[in-house]
């Protein structure tokens, strides 16, 4: 064994840098958030293949003050905090004083810094203990090159030049989302790949985020004392393959948090297919003190101290957002509401179809069969000359009258309902918007004390310390959502009645699940997951299937309970369950006015 010994400062910054400089992306998001802490009024960003050569941050802020450049390239020196106090209440995006130092460690880097009421500019190299007078109109300039130059190994596990410029504009996208009121710029290679005004974050989305997810995307707004989290959400339309266009920022940093990525999840999981994602841009609010942003060297990581507090707050914040759905609301200009509910159903619709409101037969005049009987009577006429005799017109929609999803005019092989509203065509996958339909009517149904089934032998499984911990610490909020659990030995607990709706699942490999995310997550949100995908399923056994003929009655009753249902534009499994058609959309297609 070797005697203990201190280290020298530079392999000490070295060692840092494996934590705060895991890539060029690394280093740019470091740059950029002195740059946004500097209070200037614009960022530029050049880079040189990927970042890998070289990457140059100018801002337009305060700069640093000569005496103070060669204590920004030293370790844990910092003007962002000075006691325990100001860290427990940090404002800034930095803090934490090693960045730099780290940086300077694997890079050559040079930092040239005119500070407001300086009449000249002053720049430091990294490995220098003074600064040099130099030229710069005003702001901070950090010039980083040559990454790992003096750490070859480290430099081997760099991907390509596009990888890395691909992670490079990441950190720029994120720097940008959350600071709109800053002009910034990225330059590679030297094109301009982003220049963007300062402007308001609604202006700052769309340039990055695209049209598309603006127009797919609904606005959230929700404040609970000293909670607000705003921003925007795509609905599940605009779902992704992969989690690239996810930004959640706390108090303006991005940050990746287990817990609010798991009520992310929750509020998506009964609208959105199981293999997509869905895109968001959202803005979490809080007192700084009441989150801990000193984690991890990185500082993407978050503590917060009422967890389940925000928790909550997220995911029933998206959960009233994303309920409504565009049927429910009528289409633009209109302000109309269904008609009322009038004769009953035949009989001949069957159990299935039980859960559908009845609603006024005088809407078959729209029926296709009264207006096949019209064109075929017109286009008889035609053939025996008397073709100057004027067709019968179709009932036309009023727009005063006629409700979102419109009124029903057929039905598709068996699968699809066609109707007509104000602006044009409305397909209706049926089986897929039953399914909604009974299973939202389920779920309130079920809503409140749930029924319980008591099994007539405990089920016995063994468990971790941890687990019997967790069971004893719970104990009132599992028996409350219809569990029985006590301990059965020093490791083994035994479960004696459980949800009637789960009687059938193995209650061993359930409560392991459960007692497993306790520790982070609420039992109810747990368990009410678990209870929605149960319903999902009889939902979809329980819907109308293809090929079931309807009435226009039954079409119709349909189409309002739509109207009525929260989510309605998907299915459990996250498929559409409609779409429309405006007129201007169906006379392109015919190329009518052409």
């Amino acid at each position: 064994m070797r005697s203990i010994q201190q280290l020298p400062d530079l392999l000490i910054n070295q060692i840092a840098a494996g934590e705060v400089v895991e890539r060029p992306a690394s280093v740019l998001k470091e740059l950029l958030e002195n740059a946004v802490d500097a209070g200037g009024r614009s960022i530029e960003v050049q880079l040189e293949q990927g970042g890998v050569r070289r990457i140059r941050v100018a801002d337009d802020g305060c700069g640093i003050p000569p005496a103070e450049l060669p204590l920004a390239l030293a370790r844990h020196a910092t003007s962002k905090i000075a006691s325990l106090d100001d860290l427990e209440h940090v404002g800034t995006m930095g803090f934490r004083g090693e960045a730099l130092a780290a940086i300077a460690g694997v890079t050559r880097l040079a930092i040239t810094s005119r500070a407001r009421g300086q009449s000249h500019a002053w720049k430091i190299e990294a490995g220098r203990r003074e600064a040099q007078p130099a030229a710069l109109t005003e702001g901070t300039v950090v010039d980083v090159a040559d990454l790992y130059y003096n750490t070859p190994a480290r430099r081997k596990f760099l991907k390509t030049d596009a990888t890395e410029y691909a992670h490079c504009d990441e950190a720029f996208r994120r720097i940008a989302l959350a600071h709109p009121e800053l002009a910034m710029q990225l330059a590679h290679n030297g094109r301009v790949t982003h220049r963007l005004a300062a402007g308001d974050a609604s202006r700052r989305v769309r340039a990055l985020m695209g049209d598309d997810f603006v127009e797919q995307g609904r606005e959230i707004e929700a404040d609970a004392g000293p909670l607000r989290l705003h921003g925007m959400a795509s609905q599940p339309a605009y779902s992704r393959s992969s989690r690239d266009a996810q930004y959640f920022f706390v108090n303006g940093r991005f940050v990746r948090d287990k817990l609010i990525s798991h009520a992310l999840r929750e509020a998506y999981a009964d609208i959105l297919h199981g293999s997509r994602h869905p895109a968001f841009v959202l803005f979490l609010e809080l007192d700084p003190s009441a989150v801990d942003v000193n984690v991890h060297p990185a500082k993407i990581e978050v503590r917060f101290r009422e967890s389940r507090a925000v928790h909550q707050f997220v995911l029933h914040a998206l959960r009233r957002t994303l309920a409504g759905s565009t049927a429910a609301a009528p289409p633009s200009g209109l302000g109309a509401r269904p008609p009322p509910p009038g004769d009953a159903l035949p009989p001949s619709a069957g159990d299935a179809w039980s859960s559908i409101r009845p609603v006024t037969t005088g809407q078959t005049r729209l029926a296709m069969d009264s207006a096949s009987r019209s064109y075929f009577e017109f286009a008889a006429a035609a053939a025996s000359g008397d073709a100057s005799r004027p067709g019968p017109a179709l009932p036309a929609v009023d727009p005063t009258q006629s409700p979102p999803l419109g009124f029903a005019l057929a039905q598709l092989h068996g699968i699809y309902v066609l109707a007509q509203n104000a602006e044009g065509l409305v397909l209706v996958d049926m089986h897929a918007a039953h399914e909604r339909i009974l299973y939202e009517r389920l779920k309130t149904v079920l809503d409140g004390s749930p029924a319980v089934q008591r099994l007539l032998i405990p089920a016995v499984f063994s468990a971790s310390a941890r687990e019997m911990a967790t069971a004893e610490a719970h104990h009132e909020t599992l028996q409350s959502m219809g569990f029985e659990v006590a301990a059965a030995g020093p490791a083994e607990l035994a479960v004696r009645s459980v949800p009637a709706l789960l009687a059938r699942a193995s209650a061993g490999e359930l409560m392991h699940a459960l007692l497993e995310e306790l520790h982070d997550f609420p039992a109810s949100e747990v368990v009410a997951a678990r209870r929605n995908e149960l319903l999902a399923t009889m939902a979809c056994h329980g819907a109308v299937r293809a090929n079931r003929q309807l009435t226009i009655p039954e079409m119709n009753a349909l189409l309002r309970d739509m109207e009525h249902t929260e989510r309605a534009d998907q299915c459990n499994h996250g498929r559409p369950t409609w779409t429309r058609f405006s007129l201007a959309e169906l006379d392109r297609f015919f190329m009518r006015g052409q």
